[in-house]
């Protein structure tokens, strides 16, 4: 654990550093050739930002702050590659229309925004928001993270600091406001874009000193940035706070009394830190929290199925805090990864299957949209992810995450009605449900075949099988 605030759950930034290379890489591609597919590029432009990029639909009277389930792009994803597999995961995409895509605007697939003050680079965020489009879906912007010249590093072209420990600095003070002015101009650029996060995991904002998160600072940044984009159009939608959910084994001095079960107890500088941004927020139009069912060591209490349990008490609370303001879990996850923040060492069923039980834990704490942080990799298998890499003609076919997640925002959306369905008690251990009066989705906890009966209906279901019942 990092300055007792910055723990394992953080390694997968480890994998955001890899962008160093890849994107010096293309930094270097925009300065010579000027352009990449997609839309111009604007490096070494002055204040070309502000333009209207490309052709999107114009937004349709006020946009609602429920998206429902999603993912999130990362460092790569079907943006590049042979066309051939580009346009496979396009089309498959475009069979769930609308499906919500969040991308950053810088990391993770995108370069730096604004490498000098004034001077704009949107050429790789450019391509990124055309795919979203191009395969029908729902485009959402994470604004993180902030280029080298607003947190004390050096400006210029070429020159970005992609290491880890730069990529997790946030603003300084001083520059708050050029980091709010930065948001106002990706909102400006992307006008179909209508909702926005506002920074990630609360990045950079620990307070040494004090052994606690910095909610002041933070608090402060995200105030500037959300009216700065509420003054581009007042029907923008805007959320925060993006905080860590951490829970800790309740024996840990650090365990909250305030919210606590077999899965382990909140830590209670997380709940500060939440409490304090609710209480001091210029405006939220809905809320956004991210963590996973284990511990911060890594521990599923009592197992991966009833770790599950955490997602839905921190959904009810916060709900209750911010007196039901939409729920966003920008990230989840079930399953602990190892020291390099991979996860490989479950099948692909046993995934499925928690992952499964996960979702239905946050809807039932009351949870209106989710997105998967898709692992995407370049080359070879890919555990976890939602289509296979597009590094060949033959990639970009769905997996079996992308069968869950896409039918689970299709039956599954921000308003829907849930019913009661009965399970035969001695099933009731074994079986994890989530019915609406079409639908019943199952989930097998076992990891073997069992004789189940949902619904009135008997039926095997094989070892961590997740199966949909029409009614």
């Amino acid at each position: 654990m990092r300055r007792d605030g910055w723990d394992a759950r953080n390694r997968r930034w480890r994998l955001a550093a890899l962008l160093g290379v890849g994107a010096a890489v293309l930094a270097l591609a925009v300065t010579l050739i000027g352009t990449l597919p997609g839309g111009p590029s604007t490096a070494g432009t002055t204040r070309d930002g502000d333009k209207v990029h490309g052709t999107p639909a114009t937004p349709a009277g006020k946009p609602e702050p429920y998206v429902g389930w999603g993912f999130t792009h990362t460092q790569y994803s079907a943006d590049q590659g042979p066309a051939a597999a580009t346009a496979r995961v396009q089309q498959l995409l475009g069979q769930s229309r609308g499906l919500p895509q969040n991308q950053h605007i810088m990391g993770w697939g995108a370069d730096n925004p604004e490498p000098v003050e004034g001077h704009y680079d949107f050429g790789a965020l450019d391509r990124r928001i055309d795919f979203v489009r191009a395969s029908g879906g729902t485009p959402v912007i994470t604004l993180c993270c902030s280029p080298d010249w607003m947190k004390g590093g050096r400006a210029g072209a070429g020159r970005t600091d992609w290491s880890q420990a730069a990529l997790e600095t946030p603003p300084t003070p001083g520059h708050y406001q050029d980091f709010a002015d930065l948001a106002a101009t990706v909102a400006r650029r992307y006008p179909d874009v209508r909702h926005f996060i506002v920074w990630n995991e609360f990045k950079g904002f620990w307070n040494d000193a004090e052994a606690r998160w910095d909610y002041e600072g933070y608090t402060r940044m995200y105030n500037l940035v959300y009216r700065a984009l509420k003054k581009v159009d007042k029907d923008i939608m805007v959320g925060g706070p993006y905080l860590v959910m951490d829970s800790v084994d309740p024996r840990d001095p650090n365990a909250s009394t305030a919210l606590e079960g077999a899965w382990g107890a909140m830590d209670r500088r997380v709940l500060d830190a939440f409490s304090y941004w609710n209480a001091h927020k210029a405006g939220a139009d809905f809320t956004v929290v991210d963590g996973s069912s284990y511990t911060r060591d890594d521990e599923l209490l009592p197992d991966e199925f009833a770790a599950t349990g955490k997602l839905t008490a921190v959904s009810a609370w916060v709900r209750r805090q911010t007196h039901d303001l939409p729920l966003w879990w920008a990230e989840y996850y079930v399953e602990p990864g190892d020291g390099n923040d991979e996860r490989k060492g479950w099948s692909e069923p046993h995934r499925v299957a928690v992952q499964a039980t996960g979702m239905i834990a946050m809807v039932r704490g009351g949870a209106d949209t989710g997105f998967y942080w898709n692992p995407e990799e370049r080359t070879g298998g890919c555990p976890g992810c939602l289509w296979s890499p597009t590094d060949t003609a033959g990639g970009g076919k769905p997996l079996p995450m992308y069968g869950l997640v896409t039918r689970f925002a299709a039956e599954f959306p921000p308003g829907t009605r849930y019913e009661t369905v009965s399970v035969a008690p001695d099933d009731a251990p074994n079986v994890r449900v989530l019915a609406t009066d079409k639908t019943v989705l199952v989930v097998n906890t076992l990891g073997r075949t069992i004789d189940a009966q949902v619904d009135g209906e008997r039926f095997d279901l094989g070892a961590y099988e997740v199966k949909w019942l029409d009614r």
